[in-house]
């Protein structure tokens, strides 16, 4: 179908999980919207990630109430769209005193807050038997983390938006240029009084001076995925270990995470040269993903690196065990990153809106943020 000659109020550019999030909210406050995406397809960050919703990664406070509205609002599209997901939790594992030490530290200013749990050794191994036991000292419990499946929900929600909201996809149509209310996508003219620019890792196209002076980090990571185990084996909560702390700003201001930090940095230099930290959740089809690795700027490169795999590999049998772990799929992903703020926003002319750098946290934040800016902007 033709929808050059429909007149939209929104226009937003990315069909990743931050112009969906974008879609979905403009659309239930009933106005009408296109989406214009350059592929076929959504192929960036919002297809080659954990699928983990991940409030615990979050800084307490605004910073992870931002998250856990964001899990609010994906729960009631996952519910409304029947879309495959698991409200799994996450557990966080320690297999030294200064990972112990860290998770004690943690548990004891949120957990009452927030709701987590320092669980024993034994009691971590009942939430799931995936779990190594040798030398486990304990883990922290969260329930508030859920798994998708990147690649099957970012490819569902556009079916779902234009059969239950109305929300016209147009793929295969990059958008290069805006004059409210003229669109230019594909190399013809649309009609929208608002542009919402979501393009992920893209700042050359539209407004690349505004962009350029934000800093934007690029940042590569390699990841993983195992054959499809069915039900055979599953893992239950997602699981992260002692190198993830030393990651997520949530653990940043425990007073033992510079030991822990240390200790790693001179035993394993290794994991501080290319970011590595290991984590694993599984899809509805048994498939494990696991990585990952962090690679920034003038390091990146097209090639994957042999070594980065070997690293995280060797580091997840440490404290997962898969029965006879076989990788089916290897790639890397990239995502932009603001070198300060956990997100920008930009407004570079009157009914344009920009909303980028949210770098490894787009999973866990993109309806939460697209809620935020867009009742910001509106009302």
């Amino acid at each position: 179908m033709d929808f050059r000659s429909i007149s939209f109020d929104d226009a937003v550019v990315g069909a990743g999980i931050l112009g969906l999030a974008h879609a979905y909210t403009l659309a239930r406050r009933g106005r009408k919207v296109i989406v214009f995406e350059r592929s076929q397809r959504a192929q960036g960050a919002s297809v080659r990630n954990f699928g983990m919703i991940w409030p615990i990664g979050q800084t307490a406070g605004h910073n992870r109430e931002l998250a856990l509205r964001s899990r609010e609002i994906w729960l009631e599209l996952l519910a409304e769209a029947g879309i495959w997901h698991e409200r799994v939790g996450s557990l966080h594992l320690a297999y030294a005193d200064d990972e112990a030490a860290v998770l004690h530290e943690f548990a004891d200013r949120e957990a009452e807050r927030y709701g987590y749990e320092l669980l024993t050794a034994a009691q971590a191994l009942n939430k799931s038997s995936a779990i190594l036991a040798e030398n486990l000292r304990c883990a922290l419990w969260s329930a508030d983390e859920t798994c998708v499946d990147p690649r099957l929900t970012v490819a569902s929600i556009p079916a779902f938006l234009e059969a239950k909201y109305g929300v016209k996809f147009a793929f295969n149509t990059a958008v290069t240029a805006f004059h409210s209310p003229r669109v230019v996508a594909g190399g013809e003219q649309w009609h929208a009084e608002r542009l919402w620019v979501c393009s992920g890792d893209d700042t050359q196209t539209l407004y690349p001076e505004l962009l350029e002076n934000q800093g934007f980090r690029r940042c590569k990571l390699q990841m993983m995925r195992s054959q499809p185990y069915g039900n055979v084996f599953r893992l239950g909560p997602m699981l992260a270990a002692g190198l993830t702390l030393r990651h997520y700003t949530s653990f940043k201001d425990c007073p033992t995470l510079p030991a822990l930090q240390a200790r790693y940095a001179e035993r394993n230099p290794d994991f501080d040269r290319y970011g590595i930290h290991v984590m694993a959740s599984q899809n509805g089809n048994g498939e494990v993903t696991i990585g990952d690795s962090h690679e920034y700027g003038a390091d990146i490169t097209p090639f994957d690196r042999e070594e980065i795999d070997g690293l995280i590999l060797n580091y997840l049998s440490g404290f997962l065990n898969c029965p006879d772990l076989r990788i089916s799929q290897r790639w890397h992903g990239i995502y932009l990153k603001h070198p300060t703020d956990l997100y920008f926003v930009g407004r570079p002319e009157p009914g344009v809106v920009i909303t980028t750098g949210v770098g490894g946290n787009g999973m866990t934040l993109s309806f939460g943020l697209a809620e935020r800016v867009i009742t910001t902007t509106l009302d």
